[in-house]
């Protein structure tokens, strides 16, 4: 596990921290949320990213990636979520991308993931219902055999970006089965109603009423019936891609508090000299170590490791993650005093996200118990 940035990797921090202060700063998503921004995220600034090479940053290279692995891709997460950014990396670049690149054809990943990378395409995974939040086997969406190809229907909640989606990635119950098929979002029989999320992400209801599929559709040849396995792999993936993000708000929010600490004046002595509220802030750093150690050890697994090994340490990941941004952002709240709570300072944007993240994906308890079923206790 490497606990430090190489050289390459400590150029492509800076680089991000630098364009994710000058182009993209927290505040922008109270004007996203005010406006009523139709797409909730900035196209211009994905496009410049895209041109970095960050978004194709875990592409292989046939595919116009740069053929890097997930801890050069954390490095970027945790940049983006120091700022809250609201681009699309969790739904095309975590889930869509990587189930393509995981599991996806030869014609499949031709046909996307070169315009994925140029930040041409967005991708949407469409796997959510009620009841299978963390476990994926509780489908009711069904894709009825019909010839060659499927008849789809059904309803999926909170897809991230499907409003704005140029493709869906939908898993459905075929037979005794599961698959996961492709389907374009101005298809017929296909309707997108977006939701507006507290935390500044997007996301979306889709549903699908008699959506006829050809056999291309499917994804990877040999794709019915594995959709599971190949969805729990990749949410493990994006699992880790998330704590990187959650690790970047954290440390943000902690980082504005101790300025807060350091700069309000009470008793003509600055609050962070009181030995309560800097006790608190040091268990924060604390926190904060064994998040960053937990996010390197899972994004390392994630690169050279195997996926039995992946499964423990996103879950490890995820269990501090949680703990730590929910930890933080509480604090941070309550050092801020009464301005914590007004919508004028940026730290309750940090509150909500850090709510919001604990749940995605399962919250620490979740996870805490599937690690220990894996580890054998």
């Amino acid at each position: 596990m490497q606990l430090t940035l190489n050289e390459q990797q400590t150029l492509l921090q800076q680089s991000a921290a630098s364009l994710f202060r000058e182009k993209a700063k927290v505040g922008r998503i109270r004007a996203l949320r005010d406006t009523h921004d139709p797409i909730g995220f900035s196209r211009e600034l994905w496009t410049d990213m895209a041109q970095l090479g960050w978004v194709g940053l875990c592409l292989p290279e046939a595919y116009e990636g740069l053929g890097l692995g997930l801890s050069d891709l954390c490095i970027v997460l945790e940049e983006a979520g120091r700022q809250l950014a609201p681009e699309p990396w969790l739904s095309t670049v975590l889930l869509g991308a990587q189930s393509l690149m995981l599991g996806g054809d030869e014609a499949q990943k031709a046909r996307w993931l070169p315009s994925i990378a140029r930040g041409e395409a967005l991708l949407a995974l469409a796997y959510e219902e009620p009841g299978n939040r963390v476990e994926l086997g509780r489908v009711s969406t069904s894709a009825v055999r019909t010839g060659a190809g499927v008849r789809l229907n059904g309803e999926k909640l909170q897809v991230f970006d499907g409003h704005v989606a140029d493709a869906l990635l939908v898993l459905a119950r075929v037979d005794a089965g599961h698959s996961l098929f492709i389907v374009e979002r101005e298809h017929p029989g296909v309707s997108i109603q977006r939701q507006t999320r507290l935390d500044g992400r997007n996301a979306a209801i889709v549903r699908f009423h008699d959506v006829e599929l050809g056999p291309d559709a499917l994804v990877g040849r040999d794709g019915h019936g594995r959709a599971l396995e190949l969805l729990s792999h990749v949410l493990d993936r994006a699992t880790v891609g998330v704590c990187a993000e959650m690790l970047g708000g954290a440390t943000q929010a902690f980082d504005d508090t101790l300025d807060y600490l350091k700069t309000r004046k009470q008793f003509d002595v600055t609050i962070g000299s009181f030995q309560a509220l800097s006790h608190r802030a040091a268990r924060l750093y604390i926190e904060l170590a064994l998040a960053r150690s937990a996010v390197a050890a899972a994004a390392s697994c994630a690169d050279e490791g195997t996926p039995e090994e992946l499964a423990k340490l996103a879950s490890l990941a995820k269990a501090r993650c949680s703990d730590a941004f929910v930890q933080v952002a509480n604090e941070a709240v309550q050092m801020h005093g009464g301005i914590g709570v007004t919508d004028d300072f940026h730290i309750g944007f940090y509150f909500k996200r850090a709510r919001a993240a604990d749940v995605l994906f399962g919250d620490a308890t979740h996870h805490l118990r599937r690690w220990a079923a894996l580890s054998g206790y």
